[in-house]
């Protein structure tokens, strides 16, 4: 029934141990996302483009799947660990022949995954963070299912949300059920005979989006995907919303929820400057975010620059707010770095993340400069940036940060999956002022309490630089444009909605 091509050892995917341990315990890292198309033609180059169009949001593995003509399923996934998602496809495209497919950029399971059941054969790419795997996986165990799949020695989170689905009558109420007992998050696109399902996670922490053009219908995490493949935006699915696309429309199968908690992050850090959520650009906020902060901002500064990529856009927001100069003082080196991946080695992935930002000493030597970064985790990426700036003859570092400072990990995606808070910089300096690292977090995210503003001016002795501001969350939500509570904050002020 299928044809697969698996991985790049002996047609298996293979997972270094190591490699995998330590992504666990870094505290940032991606989230994901896929790419799903029907079409009344080949759809090979619309899905292979559309999922490359996803890459900037994971580091792992991708994968596609294709319907051929005589209903057979093409399957391949990859490591993209250490090359492009383009260098490790190319040679596939031409075993996909089919009208509609789905491919995904993950940095957690393998995928697609193909179920046969009776519900019919379909495949499926998610988005997720399943914090109730093993206990799902349990119950499912003890009701007589099986798990073929394997994801780093434990349950294959995907593997876990087909066998949920299908527990159901149908699509729609396998999704509803699956949806009901996930607790954290999941988006997912099913590849039928009939079309492709898209289905958004219940609080719409992450998007989906429809576009469409002649001939054709997409569902993309990512809205950057459609231009330069010509379709044009036409729906932002709601929180918990499903529907199924073929060549000819879209017709949906779950109403949207009311509740929507859409993940803050996606516009401070993870999203494409060009793609827009809930309508809202990625750069405009970003600018909104810089010029708020630039026109309160009364310290003393020649020009600004951004720490690429994501705190470019906040970086020239803060130059037109504050009316000075904008300039390239910082340039990442593209050729050579042009994506970020995570070695196992902290010391190799800090001495990269330092060869791929090359320090510009003409704009630098005897400035005062503003440098404008998404956010501080760590803060030893940030300070060994700032030591090379002093080097380089800059005569005051000012940092400024688009988003408050981040207290708390992300219980929902995986943007922050850390076995240990104190790998946040904020909460190693609550606990040696507390004794504890989790004592009056709510002092410490208040940017009006004197906790606060103690702890910003330990984090700008730190780094060793002259002064540090971080944008509040009023600054932020009200840049982002919807209301507070349909935005998940929780990282900065442990707010949450759902399990």
């Amino acid at each position: 029934m299928a044809h697969e091509s698996r991985g790049d050892v002996g047609g298996r995917i293979v997972v270094n141990p190591i490699f995998f341990t330590f992504a666990l315990i870094f505290i940032f890292t991606a989230m994901g996302g896929f790419f799903g198309v029907a079409a009344k033609a080949n759809c090979a180059t619309d899905l292979f483009y559309g999922t490359d169009y996803h890459s900037h949001l994971g580091t792992k593995r991708g994968g596609m799947a294709c319907i051929n003509p005589d209903g057979s399923f093409t399957r391949s996934i990859h490591s993209i660990e250490n090359t492009h998602f383009r260098n490790k496809f190319e040679d596939d495209l031409h075993e996909f022949e089919g009208f509609s497919g789905i491919g995904v950029i993950s940095d957690t399971d393998a995928q697609p995954i193909t179920i046969h059941s009776h519900l019919g054969v379909f495949a499926i790419v998610t988005v997720a963070r399943i914090n109730n795997l093993k206990d799902l996986a349990k119950e499912l165990i003890d009701k007589g299912k099986n798990f073929n799949e394997l994801s780093s020695g434990s349950f294959n989170p995907t593997e876990l949300v087909a066998q949920l689905i299908t527990e159901k009558d149908s699509f729609a109420q396998g999704i509803r059920h699956a949806q009901e007992r996930i607790k954290g998050s999941c988006s997912m696109l099913i590849l039928t005979k009939d079309g492709v399902i898209a289905a958004r996670d219940r609080y719409g922490r992450t998007p989906i989006v429809l576009g469409k053009k002649q001939g054709a219908y997409a569902c993309a995490s990512e809205s950057c995907s459609f231009p330069n493949l010509g379709f044009s935006l036409e729906h932002y699915l709601g929180p918990g919303e499903a529907i199924r696309i073929t060549s000819d429309g879209y017709t949906r199968l779950l109403e949207a929820r009311d509740k929507l908690q859409i993940c803050s992050f996606l516009w401070i850090y993870y999203g494409y400057p060009s793609s827009c959520y809930e309508k809202i650009n990625v750069d405009d906020v970003r600018y909104r975010c810089g010029a708020a902060m630039g026109q309160q901002d009364k310290t003393p500064i020649d020009c600004v620059s951004g720490i690429p990529d994501s705190g470019t856009c906040m970086a020239i927001g803060y130059a037109q707010g504050k009316n000075i100069s904008y300039r390239h003082a910082v340039v990442k080196y593209t050729p050579t770095w042009p994506r970020s991946f995570m070695p196992s080695n902290r010391n190799v992935r800090d001495l990269i993340a330092q060869m791929k930002l090359i320090p510009n000493k003409s704009l630098l030597t005897e400035k005062r400069v503003a440098f404008c970064d998404d956010s501080i985790v760590r803060g030893t990426q940030l300070r060994e940036h700032a030591k090379r700036f002093y080097e380089y003859g800059t005569r005051e570092v000012h940092i400024r940060i688009s988003c408050p400072p981040l207290i708390y990990t992300c219980p929902f995606l995986n943007f922050t999956a850390s076995q240990s808070e104190l790998e946040l910089i904020t909460r190693r300096i609550i606990d040696a002022y507390e004794g504890q690292s989790d004592k009056n977090l709510a002092l410490y995210a208040n940017t009006h309490s004197v906790q606060y503003q103690k702890m910003v001016r330990k984090i700008a002795e730190t780094l060793k630089v002259n002064s540090l501001i971080f944008n509040p969350i009023e600054t932020l939500i009200e840049a982002i444009g919807l209301e507070k509570a349909h935005v998940c904050t929780h990282c900065f002020d442990g707010s949450s909605l759902g399990a």
